[in-house]
């Protein structure tokens, strides 16, 4: 059967309109020769979600945004997507606005939640959230940081205020005044160290013969060690102790009524004897004294001696 020209050019036109709209729904991220499951959520900001964008789960794309519309007269916005991918997941899911890059644009990104008694289909609404963009994270990071700052500021104004205050007129002249007095201070210093200078020039032999003589006597004192050190010093403590127990022996002794002197101190009768002894020694130098003519007779003719009489009272 042979066509003609008019019925091969409204086959052609079909082809051509049945291809563009193939090909524009395609580019709006709709596959018309595939089957997909069409879900709805519903945000206040899409934050600059764009038709077509990538729909993923776990990072994998398994869909596209369809459609981004007007829900009601307030605002509030209904995002049409598509899942192309055969998974499951309940409806308690949340599907989740999301920054893929500083310049990658928005995405949508599902969360699922796994209930087989709650599993999503298409046509169904689940629950939207807004992932926090970078320059949003980096403004509430920022937020306190710019309180505290502003805090930090107020109290050094304070700070430079109590200084102002302090630092008045007569403090600054005080101030200057001291400061001055430490300039002619140091000045003195750079003085003095000149005038020591000069002494140290002016006396350098003399130090050097008094470092010489400490350096001999240095060597006279490591000389002197050195003989202290050759003594038998282990010999020396023992004769020390042998000294030590003799004498102890000795105290011991003598403690014990032993020897002449330990006799002397121990012996009670011994003691009485020497001191009636010293007693009779002491009236006899008394009357020797008083009575000279009775021991002492000096007689040309050969007179008597007379007899030894005792005096009225002994103890004189």
């Amino acid at each position: 059967m042979k066509l003609s020209k008019e019925v091969k050019t409204g086959i052609l036109a079909i082809g051509a309109i049945l291809l563009l709209i193939f090909g524009y729904s395609f580019l709006k991220g709709t596959n018309l020769l595939d089957k997909n499951r069409e879900f709805y959520v519903k945000y206040d900001n899409v934050e600059g979600l764009a038709q077509a964008a990538p729909v993923t789960i776990n990072g994998l794309t398994v869909g596209k945004v369809q459609n981004i519309s007007f829900a009601n007269s307030k605002g509030s916005l209904v995002v049409k997507f598509t899942v192309e991918k055969d998974f499951d997941f309940s409806k308690n899911s949340i599907v989740r606005i999301y920054s893929t890059g500083l310049i990658g644009g928005k995405s949508l990104g599902i969360f699922p939640q796994y209930d087989v008694n709650n599993i999503a289909k298409s046509g169904d609404t689940l629950r939207g959230d807004v992932e926090d963009g970078m320059l949003t994270a980096v403004t509430k990071a920022l937020g306190p940081l710019e309180k505290k700052v502003n805090n930090t500021l107020a109290t050094v104004d304070t700070l430079l205020l109590s200084i102002n205050a302090i630092v008045d007129e007569q403090t600054r002249q005080n101030l200057q005044e001291a400061i001055a007095n430490l300039n002619t201070t140091l000045n003195s210093f750079a003085g003095v160290s000149e005038n020591l200078n000069k002494i140290l020039s002016n006396n350098t032999g003399k130090l050097d013969n008094t470092f010489t003589n400490l350096d001999k006597t240095a060597g006279n004192l490591s000389r002197l060690t050195d003989s202290l050190a050759q003594l038998e010093t282990g010999k020396l403590v023992t004769d020390l102790q042998n000294v030590v127990d003799k004498m102890d022996k000795i105290v011991a002794g003598v403690d014990n009524g032993e020897g002449s002197i330990g006799k002397l101190l121990k012996d009670d009768k011994l003691y009485e004897n020497l001191e009636g002894a010293s007693r009779q020694l002491e009236q006899l130098l008394q009357d020797v004294k008083l009575n000279p003519k009775r021991y002492v007779h000096i007689s040309v003719f050969g007179r008597k001696n007379k007899e030894y009489e005792p005096p009225a009272n002994p103890d004189e």
